[in-house]
């Protein structure tokens, strides 16, 4: 009996990034979405009950020196 391999399937992380970006661009007139009012801005008098740990704290001051 003659056996035939099957086709074998391609994996998503073997697409080219060319083919990536023109399926994205054939699917981007799916995704629009709504435009919705922007937020209106609250006083931070109004913000309480938050508490951020020290560590994290920290951790966010220091991420200001990789944003200039």
């Amino acid at each position: 009996m003659t056996t035939y391999p099957a086709p074998r399937e391609r994996h998503e992380s073997e697409f080219s990034l060319a083919e990536l970006r023109g399926a994205g661009a054939r699917m981007a007139p799916h995704w629009v979405s709504p435009v919705s009012p922007a937020p209106a801005p609250v006083s931070p008098a109004a913000i309480h009950g938050v508490v951020v740990p020290a560590a994290s704290a920290r951790l966010i001051a220091a991420t200001a020196e990789y944003g200039s």
